[in-house]
Order: structure tokens, then C-alpha cells, then sequence
């Protein structure tokens, strides 16, 4: 029976390459000469610390942050900016955690949708990845079009295809 998986996963090579492309365009920029900039990834928490002098320079980064991030291949919803930027003393922080994996509310919504479209498929929820086996692959590529047209809010793959 052919099937996929539905997965969230981040390459945090490429995340790193990302972050170290902003560090250094930061750097060379002259709106940004002579001004406070930290941008640190915690790799283990998945968490991108970013410190500024001003709540205009915090947005300049984040844009420099999403485009170079778009230019190496990953998606501007893996940032959740739903958390507000702080003052700390002089400086505005904002941390911003990186979404990695599909969380189990998000699961049940995607296959809520799938069940919905009326398609002949069987959809599975293991852990942080959603099987999808079907009898025919026009079905499976049409569970496909269906993830990429709805607008769930994060990067979705979808990979181990197998006929």
C-alpha cells in the first residue's frame, strides 16, 4: 500500500548557517554601526535570543532574519513570533523559539482536515509524524495538496514516499 509522512523537522545546520548569514550582514550594515546586536541560537531549547538598542532595530533584524532565512531553504514559519519583545535596562529582547516537530493539537487538526476531504486514505498520528497510506498515489498526492493549501501556520515535509 503506498504511503508518506507528514513531518516538521528543522536541518539545524542550516538554521545555524541562517543565524551566522544575519550575524554578518548585521555587522557589515551602517544603519547598524556603533549599536548594541546580539543574535544567539540555544541549540538545545530551540530558542533564538536576539538583544537590540531599539524596538526599530529589533524589527530591521527580524526581517534580515526571515529573508536569509527563506534564501537558505527554510520556511518564515518555523520563527514563533507570537511572544512579545521585553526592555531589559537599555536594550529590547525577544526571544523566539523555533518550531521543530508537529505538536499533538496541530496532529489532530491536520488529520481532522484530511478526514474531512473525504479522501480514501488511512491517517495514523505516531508521536510527531502523521502516516498517510492509501490505495492509490493520486489519493496521497491529493492529502499533499491539501496540507500545502491550508494554511496550518507550520512547515510542513513530507517525505518517505513509497508506492
Amino acid at each position: 500500500m503506498p504511503s508518506f509522512d507528514i513531518v516538521s523537522k528543522i536541518d539545524l545546520q542550516t538554521l545555524d548557517n541562517a543565524i551566522n548569514t544575519v550575524k554578518k550582514e548585521i555587522t557589515n550594515r551602517f544603519d547598524f554601526k556603533g549599536s548594541h546586536v546580539e543574535i544567539e541560537l540555544n541549540k538545545k531549547e530551540l530558542v533564538l535570543n536576539v538583544a537590540v538598542d531599539s524596538d526599530m532595530k529589533l524589527g530591521q533584524v527580524l526581517d534580515v532574519l526571515i529573508s536569509r532565512s527563506m534564501r537558505q531553504g527554510l520556511e518564515a514559519t518555523i520563527y514563533d513570533q507570537s511572544k512579545e519583545p521585553y526592555q531589559s535596562g537599555k536594550v529590547y529582547k525577544k526571544d523566539i523559539p523555533i518550531r521543530n516537530g508537529i505538536k499533538q493539537e496541530d496532529s489532530k487538526k491536520i488529520v481532522k482536515m484530511i478526514k474531512d476531504a473525504g479522501l480514501k486514505v488511512q491517517v495514523a498520528i505516531m508521536d510527531d509524524i502523521i502516516r498517510v497510506t492509501g490505495k492509490k498515489i493520486d489519493d496521497l498526492q491529493d492529502v499533499i495538496q491539501k496540507c500545502k493549501e491550508a494554511n496550518l501556520g507550520i512547515p510542513l515535509q513530507y517525505i518517505n514516499m513509497k508506492a
